[in-house]
């Protein structure tokens, strides 16, 4: 019988935190009487927490860990965490607390209230949410990150890098994730937008690792982040570029008009070429805006589709069981 909960935790070089951060999260579930699994997934961690987290499983049989051996990154220990998962909501954590245990009762009662809700993330950037502790290099980051990525998604979201996540287990096997590193986040959420599921926000605190080193790697996750945004919306990048030189080029050729007016005009000023160059290239990335927008919702089209196909074939499974 499916656990009412599953909890997905990836962990890489986690030794020092795998036995507190595990002990809170069981103590936290078993307080409010829901059955539950914890699926902590080891990352290729270089440390002993594969180690840490077969004692910890050989000791709780609600623990059933993941483990490889070759660093892959985040979003796939998070795929293959979520394939292992069986609960009706699937919640992701990190593996150092930063968002404190109440966090997830939190975001598993926020779906047990809201029956419209899929997706429940933990929010510190959102009216109400806060950060305490945080280094201000990494906090910088994430937050002009953020707001940067809130304009390339369909929804007004606060917060779409954070792993603290609450998931109906039924939208999230819909998705059909690729991602191997933390540009899942976005994904997950870019293809349940696609979907029509309900994304909804929590307020949430921030907090600052106390034991173990930050993964965070600012150039790796800067460069993940932009380039979703220029793939996300791309026609707003290059249709305000191209407006932007088509009103150069149209500047540059009223000047000319007036020089032209003037009787000073010369054919081979270099201004003429600059001018034919502007307004070609202006076109061109209106024309480039034109195709990607139509390319993107033929992806979203084909993400839908994906997810019918999934949602169809495990209809058939359940229905040859029977």
């Amino acid at each position: 019988m499916a656990p009412q909960v599953s909890v997905v935790i990836p962990m890489f070089n986690e030794a020092e935190n795998a036995a507190d951060t595990l002990a809170a999260v069981r103590d936290a579930l078993t307080s409010r009487g829901w059955s539950f699994e914890i699926v902590p997934v080891n990352d290729g961690s270089t440390d002993s927490t594969a180690e840490e987290l077969e004692r910890l499983a050989a000791a709780d049989p609600r623990i059933r860990p993941v483990i490889y051996r070759v660093n892959r990154g985040r979003g796939y220990a998070l795929r293959l965490g979520f394939a292992a998962s069986r609960g009706e909501i699937v919640a992701a954590l990190d593996a150092d607390l930063s968002y404190t245990v109440d966090h997830l009762t939190r975001m598993v009662d926020f779906l047990h209230e809201d029956p419209e809700a899929d997706i429940v993330i933990a929010s510190p950037y959102m009216p109400g949410g806060s950060v305490e502790g945080v280094p201000f290099v990494r906090l910088a980051f994430s937050r002009v990150g953020n707001v940067v990525l809130r304009a390339a998604l369909p929804k007004k979201i606060y917060t779409s890098t954070g792993v603290v996540r609450a998931y109906r287990g039924e939208a999230l096997r819909s998705l059909d994730l690729e991602s191997d590193g933390k540009e899942i986040h976005l994904e997950i959420l870019s293809d349940a937008l696609a979907l029509g599921y309900r994304v909804v926000e929590m307020p949430a605190t921030l907090r600052a690792r106390k034991k173990g080193r930050s993964k965070f790697r600012p150039r790796a996750t800067v460069t993940s982040h932009l380039l979703f945004s220029v793939l996300a919306r791309p026609a707003v990048l290059f249709g305000a570029f191209g407006l932007l030189l088509l009103l150069a080029g149209f500047v540059v050729g009223v000047y000319l008009l007036a020089v032209f007016l003037g009787g000073e005009l010369n054919p081979e000023r270099p201004l003429m070429t600059l001018m034919v160059l502007l307004l070609l290239g202006g076109t061109g990335a209106l024309a480039f805006a034109v195709l990607a927008s139509q390319l993107i919702e033929l992806k979203r089209s084909v993400v839908r589709l994906q997810a019918e196909v999934m949602r169809f074939g495990r209809s058939s499974n359940d229905n040859n069981d029977a």
